[in-house]
């Protein structure tokens, strides 16, 4: 397998003195291409902050992020803005869907920050829908949806640009049993069967059996590595 992520003594600090604060102290690890990663830890374990540097959200006080052998803490913001609209899907707890926007609608947003042509636009939100299974909630606004689906939708819109690289912060978080193991159901399937590299926070640890490989923080540091049944 290929390397998208290579991390290298990486440390985020915040603060100065006395209140300083170390997110993440001296991280370093790869993450290969198709891995279906879980980052597990408590509160306050470094965990978010790691999928933010990745994704290219925060940047890292030391050390070295590459994806994709680019080391995204080097780029300019107004650059950082395209690569992450080219490389990176982003999936959250909260949905942040735009209420007032149908399924289709949120979905297509990514796509009006790029160069593809409004007709082919269409064809791609069709197709990113129908992987989710919600073709026939396309005209449907979030309100009109339920938790699980509106997650879906998110989902959508986060593989609509054919990123090579999907991060989800708490992805199942609001969601009940069902909802959850439909939302993982994707999830596993756009690493095994599409390839995408999918880093996913979360505190639930029958979310992070669904993985190929979890990772434990605590205090800014990693303590353990499991590889799961699936990825054997």
């Amino acid at each position: 397998m290929n390397t998208i992520v290579s991390i290298r003594h990486l440390s985020k600090i915040y603060g100065s003195g006395e209140t300083e604060v170390r997110a993440l102290d001296d991280v370093s690890l790869d993450i290969e291409t198709g891995e279906f990663l879980a980052l597990m830890g408590p509160s306050g374990s470094g965990k978010s902050t790691l999928l933010h540097i990745i994704a290219g959200i925060d940047r890292p006080t030391e050390g070295e992020c590459h994806v994709q052998g680019i080391d995204v803490a080097k780029l300019s913001e107004s650059q950082l803005a395209d690569w992450r609209n080219e490389n990176v899907g982003f999936i959250f707890q909260t949905f942040n869907l735009i209420p007032v926007l149908t399924a289709a609608e949120n979905v297509e947003l990514p796509l009006l920050l790029t160069a593809v042509p409004p007709s082919r636009r269409g064809e791609m939100v069709a197709a990113a829908l129908d992987l989710v299974g919600l073709s026939d909630r396309a005209r449907h606004l979030p309100r009109q949806l339920s938790g699980g689906q509106e997650q879906r939708v998110a989902i959508a819109r986060a593989i609509v640009t054919d990123p090579n690289l999907i991060v989800a912060d708490e992805p199942t978080g609001n969601l009940d049993a069902n909802s959850a193991e439909a939302v993982l159901d994707i999830l596993r399937a756009l690493s095994c069967e599409v390839g995408k590299t999918v880093i996913m926070v979360t505190h639930d640890p029958r979310a992070a059996s669904q993985g190929t490989r979890s990772l434990h923080l605590e205090k800014g540091r990693l303590l353990q590595e499991k590889v799961t049944q699936q990825a054997v």
